[in-house]
């Protein structure tokens, strides 16, 4: 989730400006960069459960702000989130630990900053007795064994999930995630980057899928944290066809947003619950009884944050079908999706591989890619086919780009995760079952320490 929001802002006075927004994140080439967010659950070790905040996921943020030069982020006295430069470290709701990296210009970069955070946290939290582990879904935990985190935001969320849909809770307390972020060089360069970008989003959630068990069960999903997604809220997530209608841009994503019901108005320091009403009743005024104050731009980045498309646009474009995983599987999510958007030739072989797919055909592949993964049909071809098509672009793309280290390698050996799953056609969750049966002996608390970082 959103580091803490700031509050005030100018005065919403005209449309426009909530179009400007997205207007506002168009920049030249030359300064497109990639930040990379990932999740991941923190456990005690000695009893294999969830973190507490007091004395666990407490004890973790004081520990990187003392030893690690991070700065604390308070909400009523709780430390609850920290920055560093360009990064934050947020809490989800269960208390799994978020880095949201600094927007970065090589995948050199990326890898290099994911690395000194997992080295960080697990300095941290070797003295605790504590692990992390990047799962997409707790393999035991149920909801009720969680420690909620001290942030309004989340109370807010956590009374509202329950009544638009019955999987809201799980995807607060229960998931964990891997995410990109990627520019934009201008209104029509968005567009298409958007549209490949959602296209192939189910295919990268079958080749990261990463969650198979829930409460000590194969649930026979790939990735049953994508599956949450669909009976979370249906106001705000999902596929968004309207990405793919003429006239597509800025405008059509306004109204959008406008139309997802709001949580909160943050004021003083304090989160006051509006959940369900209207942003544009807001901006009229109708809202003052609750709020006590006009609509501010502020309030506008954070609505538009509690949308969940399957891409989000906010200044930048927000990848967010995958579930977490291992290191590598990190850092080859930027290098898949800038060798994919950030050179001409790999985004327009990229549209050419999807343009001919319907909305309708999108769809089934978003609902049928949790359960099937690489084995799901699109067009007479299973995803694990399209997806080495998909990598053998992203490596062209990356080639173009020419970003050498200083071994003088290119970032394309960033791939070789993704590209040994599509030729292998054996996800994680593949692996994870093979492993449970094998090396676990059935033991699915031992998932933890298994794929601790």
């Amino acid at each position: 989730m959103s580091a803490p929001p700031s509050g005030g802002g100018a005065p919403i006075t005209d449309r426009r400006q909530l179009v400007e927004y997205f207007e506002s994140g168009c920049k030249p080439a030359a300064q497109w960069r990639a930040g990379t967010e990932h999740e991941k659950f923190g456990f005690d070790r000695a009893t294999r459960r969830p973190l507490r905040y007091a004395g666990g996921v407490k004890a973790m943020l004081d520990g990187l702000a003392d030893r690690f030069g991070w700065q604390r982020a308070l909400e009523n006295g709780n430390v609850i989130a920290l920055t560093r430069g360009a990064a934050n470290i947020t809490l989800e709701p269960g208390g799994q630990l978020e880095l949201s990296g600094a927007p970065l210009s090589t995948v050199h970069e990326c890898a290099v900053e994911t690395d000194n955070h997992l080295d960080e946290v697990k300095a941290i939290a070797g003295p605790l007795g504590a692990g992390f582990a990047g799962l997409g879904f707790t393999p035991t935990w149920r909801r009720e064994d969680f420690d909620w985190m001290p942030k309004g935001r989340y109370k807010i969320m956590r009374a509202y999930m329950p009544k638009k849909g019955t999987m809201g809770l799980d995807m607060m307390l229960r998931t964990c995630t891997v995410q990109t972020n990627v520019d934009y060089g201008s209104e029509a360069d968005m567009v298409k980057k958007f549209r490949v970008s959602l296209a192939l989003q189910p295919l990268v959630t079958a080749l990261y899928a990463n969650s198979p068990f829930v409460e000590s069960q194969d649930t026979g999903f790939q990735s049953r944290r994508s599956h949450v997604w669909t009976d979370t809220d249906a106001d705000r997530c999902g596929m968004l066809p309207f990405v793919f209608e003429p006239g597509f841009g800025f405008e059509r994503y306004t109204d959008y947003i406008l139309g997802v019901p709001m949580y909160f108005v943050y004021r003083d320091g304090k989160y006051i619950d509006v959940s369900g009403k209207s942003f544009r009743d807001f901006m009229a005024g109708r809202l003052h009884n609750d709020v006590g104050d006009i609509a501010r731009v502020t309030d506008w980045s954070d609505h538009v944050t509690t949308a969940f498309p399957e891409v989000r646009l906010k200044r930048y474009l927000e990848m967010r079908g995958c579930d977490s995983g291992p290191r590598d599987m990190i850092v080859a999510l930027p290098a898949l999706w800038m060798g994919l958007l950030y050179d001409t030739t790999a985004l327009d072989a990229a549209w050419d591989l999807v343009k001919g797919w319907s909305v309708a055909e999108q769809q089934a592949l978003r609902d049928q890619s949790p359960r099937e993964g690489l084995k799901t049909v699109m067009k007479g071809h299973t995803l694990r086919t399209l997806a080495q098509q998909t990598l053998m672009i992203a490596e062209a793309g990356l080639k173009a780009r020419a970003r050498l280290d200083a071994q003088g390698r290119d970032e394309t050996m960033y791939l070789d995760p993704l590209k040994r799953i599509a030729d292998s056609g054996v996800t994680l969750a593949d692996e994870k079952r093979a492993r449970l049966a094998g090396a676990l002996k059935g033991d699915y608390g031992a998932v933890y320490e298994a794929y601790a970082y």
